[in-house]
């Protein structure tokens, strides 16, 4: 099953998302059979991110938040909060780069 993942940092967390990130984007990387699609959401690009997105594969949605809470970004105390949500996907049979 498909999932979307919405993300809500804690206010004034730069901080602790820069010191992360290096960590964060490894085990992005070593979950990508999971973690199909992720990135930070911002207001405006040069903006602070608020948040993150991930499209994930998972078999049941209380699979996707054990994965979620694997994540460095959220072992680390960055998420505020989340939510997930089933995605439908239209045109199932198209694979395409984001």
């Amino acid at each position: 099953m498909l999932f979307a993942i919405r993300f809500f940092d804690k206010a004034d967390s730069l901080p602790l998302r820069q010191q992360m990130m290096a960590a964060h984007i490894a085990w992005l990387d070593q979950e990508r059979e999971h973690v199909l699609v992720g990135g930070s959401l911002r207001h405006s690009p040069e903006q602070a991110p608020v948040g993150g997105l991930w499209v994930v594969e998972a078999d049941s949605k209380a699979a996707a938040e054990l994965l979620l809470k694997q994540d460095p970004f959220y072992t680390a105390g960055l998420r505020e909060s989340w939510e997930i949500l089933h995605w439908s996907k239209a045109f199932e049979d198209r694979k395409v780069p984001v």
